[in-house]
């Protein structure tokens, strides 16, 4: 099914892991139409409650665009913008399921971009964040516009973008880009636990919390406020509020089933 990525799932976890490690798993067309592809799959299977997204190896999350590959093939970047990178990151943004990011190395450029768009950033101490873009003259793209500002803040955004430095796992973790920093050697485990602890959390509340904290950036306070209403309501009709308040009543630890 895929050829540039490995696509696996066990126990409610769909592990999504980028493979093109001779060339730092930089992103060309095929590669993000396959991420894309497995993210709408995990997206809409029953079974998956969680999706982990991290790369092979220990040097690289994603590097980038591949600009090998790439740039001679288009008469315009806002081509393969529209065409590849934003339906990637959209489906991802618009899944229903957490997506947890493993950074294992560095996250360049568009590579980036791709960190940013999941839910939580587990990072091991060798990771590397860089908005590298203005080192070839562009300005960023594939969604760090929209995501970096919201995190870290407007002038600290512009920092960043302008500079394309470099950022250890440490100052990542210090302006909020990543939510755990481990070291190296137990990077694996702490991301397995994390996808762990979200494989059996209440996958349908998860789901609507990412919801409505995606609008919450753009909305009003009485437009959040009806949202909230709205998707309680949901929340409220499935099968893991019953168990959780069951649960609670009779002072015992929740199993949830994602329903």
């Amino acid at each position: 099914m895929f050829e540039l990525l490995k696509y696996e799932v066990k126990n409610a976890i769909a592990f999504i892991t980028l493979n093109r490690p001779e060339v730092y798993h930089a992103l060309n067309p095929a590669l993000i139409q396959e991420i894309t592809k497995a993210v709408n799959i995990a997206s809409d299977d029953t079974e998956v409650r969680v999706i982990v997204l991290t790369s092979e190896g220990e040097k690289a999350f994603c590097s980038g665009a591949d600009l090998k590959e790439g740039l001679g093939n288009i008469k315009l970047p806002s081509e393969s913008l529209r065409k590849n990178y934003n339906p990637m990151v959209l489906a991802m943004r618009n899944s229903p399921k957490p997506i947890i990011g493993g950074l294992n190395g560095i996250a360049a450029g568009a590579g980036c971009s791709l960190a940013l768009a999941c839910d939580i950033l587990i990072a091991s101490e060798n990771a590397v964040m860089s908005e590298i873009f203005v080192s070839i003259g562009l300005i960023i793209d594939a969604g760090s516009s929209y995501f970096l500002p919201r995190i870290v803040g407007s002038q600290r955004a512009f920092e960043l973008c302008s500079t394309g430095r470099r950022l250890s796992a440490q100052e990542c973790l210090e302006l909020g880009l990543v939510s755990k920093v481990v070291p190296a050697n137990e990077f694996k485990a702490a991301l397995a636990l994390v996808a762990q602890q979200y494989a059996k959390a209440p996958t349908k509340a998860i789901g609507l919390i990412k919801k409505v904290l995606n609008q919450s950036s753009h909305s009003s306070l009485e437009q959040m406020l009806e949202l909230e209403a709205v998707h309680q309501d949901e929340a409220a009709q499935s099968h893991d509020f019953v168990e959780g308040v069951t649960a609670f009543l009779q002072k015992r630890p929740a199993n949830f089933q994602g329903k």
